[in-house]
């Protein structure tokens, strides 16, 4: 179907089908318990969004004071850790962040099966 570049309607209606068929699963893990769970539609964060909210959930899940401060030291310093590094999964839209507790967030559909990425 053809849409005019300049129509906001069109522009719209498309990022309100995606919205209602895809979202963000947010889920917190301890070991194998299950922490945090909640599914949000996908416009509502960007990925750069989500990367924060997770370093967020690990910070305040389980890191000290002191941990956080070193999350956010200049690298390859004495008080410099990797404890809020996301990683991006390379096959699906999922980020994590932390060791124990971790937090996920992936792009599932709506009967919660996670997104691919199209092969090229």
């Amino acid at each position: 179907m053809w849409k005019h570049e300049s129509n906001p309607l069109c522009e719209n209606a498309s990022m309100a089908r995606l919205q209602n068929r895809h979202y963000w699963l947010i889920q917190g893990h301890d070991s194998f318990e299950t922490i945090f769970e909640m599914k949000v539609l996908i416009g509502q964060f960007t990925s750069d969004q989500i990367q924060h909210s997770l370093r967020a959930l690990v910070a305040k899940a389980g890191l000290t004071y002191a941990e956080m401060v070193g999350a956010y030291a200049t690298r390859r310093t004495k008080i410099a850790n990797d404890m809020l590094e996301v990683h991006k999964d390379a096959r699906h839209p999922t980020y994590s962040c932390g060791s124990n507790p971790f937090f996920t967030a992936r792009i599932v559909d709506e009967a919660g099966k996670t997104v691919e990425y199209p092969q090229i």
